[in-house]
């Protein structure tokens, strides 16, 4: 009831940035998180591209006194990277992981090897207070203004979206905290938030004052007395990709002298709860007693408040139907885009095996004419005829397997698209 005590919760969100051989001072900085979380003391703890297992099992040892559990998600070819460490006891976990996620042959990106995913893990605090905790990643943007994967990162973002509506009325609250590799006005983030209901920590804050003047920018951010030193002072507007992070390209963040604000915590409430975030921190520049950070990207904090209230209340968008239906229009406006964009390519890819297997076929008749006798000598040489054989083949295997590659994403863009369309049509009848 109105009267029964609230439960304080502390939630800590990091993109760690732990690729085996790649990642600059990676063993460093994996030990410096652990000590700090053991220090710290958070009830929840979501992290991502905690690419090596070795990594997660030290984490895991060093923390199990203060979170005794925790759960490791594998996925794709070199891992997921996400994993959670819980002060509450974990009842179940499930994984998902997208069915659109980049490219293979985009080796420089290697989001496809990730096999990025959605990891839940339904937690148990007290009867009746259950979690459902989500640390997910969403594919990089690596353009902004030419993105060729802004098609995949919104069939991701409803997937997840979709996911959240289906696998959360089990839970009384729902936690979600990861990179989103979305800013906060990008479209992505707009579907998943009026899909699903889900609140902004940076934009719920009571810790936070917002600056209406044109010359004091759009937030400033005002610490209690109480904060920890680790926490002394947060990134301006919240944002997590800063220009003054040594690990950083700072050629990319040109456009954006403030840095953007891709990691998120997102909440809501179920059944008869309420959720409060009473403050969001972030950290910045390089970590206490250290010379470095966490890891390229700025770790988010959340304290909320969760209180049971008499009775429950019905999750209805209201009025929010009509700007809800804008947001899903703009998101499958974009996934058709990529939809032409797929089918073109997939035109391509098969023209391309088409033609390889003709020019098999033409050598394979050619071989097949001299050794019947109808030529009286062979018309190239044996070698250059073996290496146009053998190149001919590479094509056509190449080929067809991107055909089949894009064949799937068609179908997966095209099946989006259609889920999209149903989706509006429902918001656009509803009276």
């Amino acid at each position: 009831m109105e009267g029964e005590p609230t439960l304080r919760l502390r939630i800590f969100d990091l993109n760690c940035w732990a690729i085996r051989y790649l990642s600059k001072r990676r063993q460093e900085r994996v030990r410096l998180i652990g000590d700090t979380l053991r220090r710290e003391g958070f009830d929840l703890v979501l992290l991502q591209e905690v690419w090596s297992e070795q990594d997660y099992s030290d984490l895991r040892v060093k923390l199990a006194g203060c979170y005794p559990f925790s759960h490791y998600f594998r996925s794709g070819v070199i891992g997921s990277g996400l994993c959670v460490f819980s002060r509450f006891p974990i009842l179940d976990t499930l994984l998902y992981q997208y069915s659109l996620n980049g490219y293979p042959y985009m080796l420089q990106h290697g989001d496809w090897f990730c096999g990025k995913s959605v990891g839940l893990v339904l937690a148990w605090e007290s009867q009746p207070l259950c979690f459902l905790s989500l640390s997910l990643q969403l594919h990089a943007e690596y353009c902004r203004e030419k993105d060729a994967y802004l098609p995949h990162r919104l069939v991701q973002a409803w997937e997840l979206a979709q996911f959240i509506r289906h696998t959360s009325k089990a839970a009384d609250v729902v936690l979600l905290g990861g990179d989103l590799n979305m800013h906060p006005e990008d479209v992505g983030i707009r579907l998943l938030r009026g899909w699903t209901g889900l609140r902004d920590a940076f934009a719920e804050a009571m810790r936070f004052e917002v600056s209406w003047g044109a010359e004091q920018g759009p937030r400033a951010l005002q610490e209690p007395p109480h904060s920890p030193r680790l926490l002394s002072q947060g990134c301006k507007n919240g944002c997590t990709l800063v220009p003054d992070n040594c690990f950083i390209d700072k050629s990319e963040l040109l456009p954006f002298p403030l840095g953007i604000r891709i990691d998120y915590i997102l909440y809501k409430a179920i059944s008869s709860f309420t959720v409060k975030c009473e403050e969001l921190k972030t950290t910045t520049g390089p970590a206490l007693g250290t010379d470095i950070p966490f890891s390229d990207h700025e770790a988010v904090m959340a304290t909320l408040h969760i209180q049971r209230r008499g009775q429950p209340v019905g999750a209805a968008l209201g009025a929010a139907d009509l700007a809800l239906a804008d947001v899903v229009t703009e998101a499958r406006t974009e996934v058709g885009v990529g939809l032409q964009a797929a089918q073109r390519q997939r035109y391509s890819s098969g023209r391309m095996a088409v033609l390889a297997l003709l020019l098999l076929l033409l050598q394979a008749a050619a071989a097949l004419g001299i050794l019947a006798g109808l030529g009286t000598e062979q018309p190239f040489p044996k070698l250059s005829f073996c290496l146009l054989a053998f190149l001919a083949l590479g094509v056509l295997v190449l080929a067809t397997g991107l055909h089949l590659f894009h064949t799937m994403e068609v179908k997966m863009l095209h099946g989006t698209k259609d889920q999209m369309g149903m989706a509006l049509r429902a918001l656009q009848e509803r009276p």
